[in-house]
C-alpha cells in the first residue's frame, strides 16, 4: 500500500513538472515586442510618435524603434532620448530596411538605446550640428589668399575643432554641446566614444559592418525576427535594474504612424507653413475688399491658423515670420497706393528675407531654399499686380448694376398724365420729368435721378446713341 501510494506520488509530482514546463513555455510564447516604424525626419510628429509608443509598455517585453532618417531637430531628437533614458523596458534602435541610414539625429537616438542594431548595407553617423546660414555645416571652399587650414584660429586648435566645421564661436558652443551628449550616452552604454566623438566633430560615417567591428552597434540582423533571435538572452541596463531579454519566438506588433501623426509631419514643413500663411492673408484680403462671399474668409483663416500652428512646432525665427507678413502688406499697398513700384520691391525684398530667416536652425527636411522663397515671392507679386491690375481697370467701366447705371441710357415716354409723364426705361415704368414739355412717344435721355423720379431731356431722333 505504502509502495503504491509512493508511485502515485512521484507520477502526480512528474505530471505538475510538465505543466509547469508547458506553461513557462507558453508564457515565453506570449511575450510581445513592439515594434515602431520611423521613416524621415526626426520632428515633433515622429517625437509623438515615439513617445507615445513607449507608454503603456506593462505587457512589452521590449520597444524596438526601426529607424530610417536623414537627421532633424534637435529639440525632438532630444525628446526622444529621454524617453528612452526613462523607459522601463529595453529599447532597441533598429536600422532598417536595406539602404536605410540613422544619420545625425538618428546616431545620437541609436547611441542612446539600450541596445543598437542595423542591417546589412546601411549607415551611420555625419552627426554634425549644422550652423544657421551654412547648409552642410562647412565653410566655403577657400579662396586663393585664404590662411591654409593649418593657421586656422587658435581657439578651434584649442577646442578640438576641425577646421571644416569653422571657427565662430556659435558653431564651436554647439559642435561642444552635441559632443560632450553624444560622449555621455556612449559612455552610458559602453559604446565606441572616439567614433562618437568623430561623427559629430568630423562628420564621419560608418557602415553596418564597420560599425559592428569598431563597437558602435551590438548585432547586426536581416530582418525584426532575426534580430529578436540574436538578442535572446542578453542583458540590459534599466532604470530599475538589469534585465534579461526572453525575445525568442516574441509576437511581433508593428505599428505605423497613424492619421495624426501623419498631419503632424506634413504640417511640420516650414514650406508648407509658408504657403499656407500666404493663402491665409489672399483669402482674408479677399474676404475684407469684397464681403459677404464667406468662402475665402473662412479659407483664409483656417489655412492662416494652421499655418500658425506649424510654425509654433517649428524652430522657428518670429522675426522672419514678421518680415513674410510685412512683405505680403507692403505688396498689398502697392496696388493702391501710387508708390511707382517702391512698395512692390520692398515687399518682395521683405518677403525673401523673411524666408530665409524663417527656420533659426537648419537641419535636414527642415530648411527653406532659397529658390523656393524667391518663386514664393514673385509668385505672391504677380497675383497681387494681377488682382490689383483688374481691380483698376473694373473701376473705369461703367457701372453695369444700381441707379447709376440709369445716368445716359435712351429710353420712351408712353403717358403722359396732366403734370406727371411716365417712361419706358430698360423694361421698367420710370416717372420722369423735364423743362421741357414731353409727348408721348418722344425719345428722351436720363440725366439726372432724384430718388424714383428721373430727370430727362427730349432727344431728336439723330442723337440717338
Amino acid at each position: 500500500m505504502i509502495r503504491c501510494d509512493t508511485a502515485r506520488f512521484w507520477m502526480a509530482l512528474r505530471h505538475m513538472l510538465m505543466m509547469l514546463a508547458l506553461f513557462g513555455v507558453m508564457s515565453a510564447q506570449a511575450a510581445t515586442v513592439r515594434v515602431l516604424q520611423v521613416d524621415g525626419v526626426i520632428g515633433p510628429a515622429s517625437a509623438d510618435f515615439i513617445l507615445q509608443g513607449l507608454e503603456d509598455v506593462g505587457e512589452v517585453e521590449a520597444v524596438v524603434i526601426a529607424l530610417d532618417t536623414p537627421g532633424g531637430l534637435d529639440t525632438s531628437m532630444r525628446q526622444i532620448i529621454k524617453a528612452i533614458l526613462a523607459s522601463p523596458v529595453p529599447v532597441i534602435t533598429y536600422v532598417s530596411p536595406e539602404g536605410a541610414r540613422a544619420a545625425s539625429a538618428g546616431t545620437f537616438i541609436l547611441y542612446a538605446s539600450h541596445l543598437a542594431a542595423m542591417t546589412p548595407a546601411t549607415n551611420l553617423g555625419a552627426a554634425s550640428p549644422v550652423a544657421v546660414g551654412m547648409p552642410g555645416g562647412t565653410k566655403p571652399s577657400p579662396k586663393p589668399g585664404d590662411p591654409a587650414p593649418d593657421s586656422a584660429d587658435p581657439a578651434d586648435k584649442a577646442d578640438g575643432l576641425t577646421p571644416s566645421l569653422g571657427g565662430d564661436t556659435l558653431a564651436r558652443k554647439a559642435t561642444n554641446d552635441a559632443t560632450a551628449y553624444i560622449r555621455s550616452l556612449a559612455e552610458l552604454r559602453g559604446r565606441n566614444v572616439d567614433f562618437a566623438e568623430k561623427a559629430v566633430r568630423e562628420a564621419a560615417s560608418l557602415s553596418a559592418e564597420a560599425a559592428l567591428r569598431e563597437g558602435v552597434i551590438d548585432v547586426i540582423a536581416a530582418d525584426v525576427p532575426d534580430l529578436l533571435k540574436q538578442i535572446d538572452g542578453r542583458e540590459v541596463t534599466l532604470p530599475g535594474g538589469k534585465r534579461a531579454l526572453q525575445t525568442a519566438g516574441a509576437a511581433i506588433d508593428t505599428q505605423l504612424p497613424d492619421w495624426r501623426h501623419q498631419a503632424l509631419a506634413v504640417l511640420a514643413n516650414p514650406q508648407l507653413a509658408l504657403v499656407l500663411m500666404m493663402i491665409g492673408f489672399y483669402g482674408l484680403f479677399v474676404e475684407f475688399t469684397s464681403p459677404g462671399f464667406g468662402v475665402p474668409g473662412v479659407a483664409g483663416a483656417i489655412c492662416l491658423l494652421l499655418a500658425m500652428y506649424a510654425f509654433q512646432m517649428l524652430p522657428i525665427n518670429w522675426a522672419g515670420v514678421g518680415l513674410v507678413a510685412l512683405g505680403l502688406v507692403l505688396m498689398t499697398a502697392e496696388v493702391f497706393l501710387p508708390s511707382f513700384g517702391v512698395l512692390g520691391i520692398g515687399g518682395i525684398a521683405a518677403m525673401v528675407l523673411g524666408g530665409l530667416f524663417l527656420i533659426d536652425k537648419e537641419a535636414p527636411g527642415f530648411a527653406v531654399s532659397l529658390p523656393f522663397i524667391v518663386g514664393t515671392a514673385v509668385a505672391a507679386a504677380g497675383l497681387i499686380f494681377l488682382a490689383g491690375t483688374l481691380f483698376l481697370k473694373s473701376r473705369g467701366r461703367p457701372l453695369a448694376s444700381g441707379a447709376g447705371q440709369l445716368l445716359g441710357r435712351v429710353g420712351e415716354v408712353t403717358a403722359i398724365d396732366g403734370a406727371e409723364a411716365w417712361a419706358h426705361v430698360d423694361g421698367e415704368q420710370w416717372q420722369v420729368r423735364s423743362a421741357q414739355p414731353l409727348s408721348a412717344g418722344q425719345r428722351i435721355r436720363i440725366t439726372a435721378i432724384d430718388g424714383l423720379v428721373l430727370s430727362v431731356e427730349p432727344i431728336d431722333s439723330g442723337s440717338l446713341s
